[in-house]
């Protein structure tokens, strides 16, 4: 079977009137539930927020205004063929970088966001110059999200989904390219540098460094080192109870998309408000104090209720790699020597102790911030990039990692 099964067709967003009329019919009949006084965010999102974000998605938010700025992107389709499920037509932008020794970077998304995380942080990533690397940056939609093709059938896991990605990058030429990823991004890249490193990921950078705690079998130094420590370590016992808390409190989403995300998704797909409260719950309080405008919030929520496969579609990769609830997240924790590199935001959902990061691989670049959340680089694209910029610099820990890719322009 080949890497490729078709040429990349070039692609607009563009949402039939008879959608937009349909939309905006449910939210003018869209009930609205109590709320008990002084609930604040307690018990979700706040009720005057999601009726204030409803009326101005019916009333006041130029869709086609911001899919005229949507179009803007160099954006693609292209059918992948996946063993045993397979094409799948898939979306994604394509920008690349005037340098010419520019890196290839694959930026994977997660839920709830989109392809449209790269936004920000694309003029950033292909500017170049003698003193700073450039790449040429591919932001796929994963299958079921954005206007890529959802999987058929079920079982597609993380082994299928490094497999798409990989022959996304052979397709546009990339034989060698570097990862960068946060949530389902960054527990993809661990199946796609396991599946793929070396040979054609030549290294890694996430900003959420979700991985397994230190076992005697697969790291004793950092287990027996972890053990003697970790109970005086006050930094990482305060770590640790940050993530204890988002266990207890915030995990509710994961546990119902991982066990009856079918069940889910008729409120999803049938009502606006209803996607709009469970999405923005978690743009509120899964960042840093980000100031979103309420534009900023419709259009992230325009894309899932417009997106081809329907907003239930998205949540299906928590169930299928979940196994239905029954298996933690499957983040791989089989040590590999491909060079990762770690940011560390205040606001991101889950803070392990740092050396933990280790388990990822091959360490060789970290970087902690005092702002900053789950959506880094929407929220913070000049420090996610700053990173980037650091780890394959001139002098830095992944500088010329793919061949004769250094970033910089050898001509100039």
């Amino acid at each position: 079977m080949s890497d490729t099964t078709s040429t990349e067709k070039p692609f607009q967003v563009s949402v039939p009137d008879t959608d937009l009329e349909l939309l905006h019919r449910a939210l003018e009949l869209a009930r609205f539930p109590d709320e008990l006084d002084g609930a604040g965010w307690d018990y979700g999102a706040p009720l005057a927020d999601v009726k204030r974000l409803a009326a101005h998605w019916k009333s006041g938010f130029d869709w086609r205004k911001s899919e005229a700025e949507i179009n803007r992107l160099p954006m693609f389709t292209r059918d992948i063929e996946v063993d045993e499920f397979g094409t799948l037509n898939v979306h994604y932008v394509h920008q690349t970088s005037e340098v010419k020794g520019a890196i290839p970077l694959l930026f994977v998304h997660g839920w709830p966001g989109h392809f449209l995380e790269v936004k920000k942080v694309i003029p950033l990533l292909t500017a170049g110059g003698s003193d700073q690397p450039s790449f040429h940056v591919v932001a796929p939609s994963l299958p079921g999200f954005g206007f890529s093709e959802a999987p058929r059938k079920p079982g597609f896991k993380g082994s299928q989904y490094a497999e798409l990605l990989n022959k996304l990058m052979l397709a546009l030429g990339y034989n060698e390219y570097v990862y960068q990823g946060g949530d389902w991004g960054h527990i993809l890249g661990t199946h796609t540098v396991h599946r793929y490193g070396h040979t054609h990921v030549k290294a890694w950078h996430t900003n959420m460094p979700f991985c397994s705690p230190p076992t005697f079998s697969k790291s004793p130094l950092l287990y027996i080192t972890s053990l003697l420590t970790l109970p005086f370590d006050k930094v990482a016992q305060r770590r640790l109870a940050l993530t204890s808390r988002w266990m207890v409190s915030g995990r509710g989403y994961l546990t119902q998309q991982s066990t009856r995300p079918q069940t889910l998704g008729y409120g999803l797909a049938d009502s606006p408000v209803g996607l709009l409260g469970w999405i923005y719950e978690k743009l509120v309080t899964w960042t840093d104090e980000y100031p979103w405008t309420d534009d900023e919030v419709i259009e992230w929520i325009s894309i899932y209720w417009f997106s081809r496969a329907g907003p239930a579609a998205s949540a299906r990769i928590y169930y299928e790699m979940t196994d239905g609830g029954t298996q933690p997240l499957p983040v791989l924790g089989d040590w590999m020597s491909v060079p990762v590199g770690v940011s560390y935001f205040p606001a991101e959902l889950v803070h392990f102790p740092k050396a933990w990061s280790n388990m990822l691989g091959k360490l060789v670049f970290e970087s902690e911030h005092d702002a900053g959340g789950h959506f880094a680089a929407f929220e913070v694209p000049e420090t996610l990039v700053g990173d980037l910029r650091k780890m394959y610099g001139k002098g830095g820990p992944a500088y010329g990692v793919v061949p004769g890719k250094t970033g910089y322009d050898a001509s100039s």
